[in-house]
């Protein structure tokens, strides 16, 4: 069977969704998540957008041996130096260009002919061909621009020496029979396209993302551009645990195949939804909470006399434990160890001891532990990485006569303890007014949410916040039992993503 190139971009159109941030050492943890998962491209970032960018792509193009580690480039010289300069220690790097194609962008946008638009383009992959073999141009909102237009610009680039012409959706605009019939327009009309992949950027304003995407592979693209969990400017890009599930369980249709390690997606999902803030929704197809589940009666007793009967895909098969081990107080270090390794989290020793130290508190907390306590937990490792300053203690005093008071203390960053008290309207609003009398950090709370993890009064309270700093988003999140405890969690975490981009310029 043919192979589908799986190119990911989460940590550059992903990470442009509205309230996600990422720094450096996150955006590597999720680099190196993609690298177990598969991918044969990572679109690490936008090198030109900011110095820590730029330092983020170069940490990944160092670590990371096995996937193409790609950096995204305006059709500029200035641009295209700076993705080259991220990229250049990668064993296999390569520069994508993009410039607007529809005269939509061009009238509006960038105010210049198609002409010089054809110039630009072929000079810009020129000048990213000097530095490396591997290019990749895409015409941007090629979905509206004249099809006739698509062509000639793609023969020219091809010409210039690009490998890879990549055709965008951009605004999600297309329809899956428009955007299989712009691929064999394509495929029909460029004399030299065979000298290059054909790869699509589908986005979702119309939810057709990963229709569009499938419809371009089934006429002939072969490398599609994808997103975890579908994140990515506006509604999102194509899924992509939907386009390799679907190759993978429509195999018959399609005839193709993919390098994806299907049994590291549900992982990689976590992951990203942990670390950018944003939730998945139940209903999310592959690796939603309710993807797998059954309450039908029907459906109920068709899957346990066989699960084919309404489950197409063995939730095993994306990573998601067909059974829940219990842990609890009494269960020792090596079955935490082998939990989290079938769960796929493999940690150092120092952040397994840290890991199992929260295990142990939480366990006195909880007569059982599931693998979404777990999970919690181990996010909550996550998010205290790149800590500047760390919660030591909250005490809240509040009731329906009394006015809401609490007492924080931080460690600070030279470790020196910093302790403050304030009063508010509730004991969240306290606990907040209180760090931010020691931070003294200028923000605005923009979003405050609380889940349940698990079942029962015992359950961890999840709590995601946002907050907005001149003007850029940060969000926080942080889980214990304790909803106050969860909720100054992630006010700090939110804080030091803030001053962690501070320091990074980014």
């Amino acid at each position: 069977m043919e192979k589908v190139i799986i190119f990911d971009t989460t940590l550059r159109d992903g990470e442009q969704a509205a309230g996600a941030s990422l720094n450096p050492q996150e955006k590597l943890g999720i680099a190196r998540q993609l690298d177990k998962l598969g991918v044969d491209v990572i679109e690490a970032g936008f090198p030109a957008s900011s110095v820590g960018e730029l330092e983020a792509v170069r940490l990944i193009a160092q670590e990371l041996k096995r996937p193409t580690i790609c950096a995204l480039s305006l059709a500029n010289i200035g641009a295209i130096d700076k993705a080259w300069e991220a990229v250049k220690e990668a064993e296999h790097p390569r520069i994508h260009v993009f410039l607007s194609a529809s005269d939509i962008h061009l009238a509006h946008q960038l105010k210049k002919s198609r002409d010089e638009i054809l110039k630009m383009s072929q000079e810009m992959v020129a000048r990213a061909k000097s530095y490396l073999n591997d290019v990749e141009f895409s015409p941007m909102d090629a979905s509206r621009a004249d099809p006739a237009y698509i062509y000639q610009i793609l023969e020219a680039v091809i010409n210039a020496g690009a490998t890879t012409v990549n055709i965008p959706d951009t605004v999600g605009y297309a329809t899956p029979q428009e955007f299989g019939g712009l691929i064999q327009g394509i495929l029909d009309n460029v004399p030299n396209v065979r000298k290059a992949v054909i790869s699509v950027h589908c986005h979702n304003d119309l939810g057709l993302a990963v229709a569009n995407s499938l419809e371009a592979i089934r006429v002939g693209a072969r490398q599609v551009e994808c997103t975890i969990n579908g994140i990515g400017e506006r509604a999102g890009n194509a899924s992509l645990e939907e386009i390799v599930m679907a190759l993978k369980t429509r195999q018959d249709f399609f005839n193709l195949t993919t390098s994806i390690d299907t049994t590291q997606i549900y992982r990689a999902s976590r992951l990203v939804s942990e670390l950018t803030g944003f939730s998945i929704q139940p209903n999310k197809a592959i690796i939603g909470a309710n993807a797998f589940r059954h309450q039908s009666g029907i459906h109920q007793d068709g899957v346990l006399k066989k699960s084919i009967t309404y489950e197409i895909m063995d939730p095993k098969s994306v990573g998601i434990p067909s059974s829940t081990l219990v842990l609890s107080k009494v269960s020792g270090r090596h079955a935490f160890k082998e939990r989290l390794s079938e769960l796929g989290y493999i940690l150092s020793e120092e952040d397994l001891n840290h890991a199992f130290q929260g295990f142990k508190e939480l366990a006195d907390k909880k007569k059982e532990i599931t693998d979404r306590d777990i999970e919690s937990l181990i996010a909550e490792e996550l998010r205290t990485i790149t800590e500047v300053y760390h919660l030591d203690h909250v005490e809240v005093s509040c009731g329906d006569h009394s006015i809401p008071t609490a007492t924080v203390r931080l460690i600070g960053p030279d470790g020196q303890n910093l302790a403050d008290a304030a009063l508010g309207t509730g004991p969240v609003d306290a606990v907040y007014k209180a760090i931010n009398r020691i931070v003294g950090i200028p923000n605005k709370l923009t979003e405050f949410t609380v889940k349940s993890v698990t079942e029962g009064i015992d359950a961890i309270g999840e709590v995601l916040i946002r907050i907005e700093s001149k003007g850029v988003t940060y969000t926080g999140r942080g889980a214990a039992t304790d909803v106050i405890v969860a909720s100054a969690k992630a006010y700090m975490n939110a804080l030091n993503r803030l001053l962690a981009a501070k320091k990074g310029g980014k």
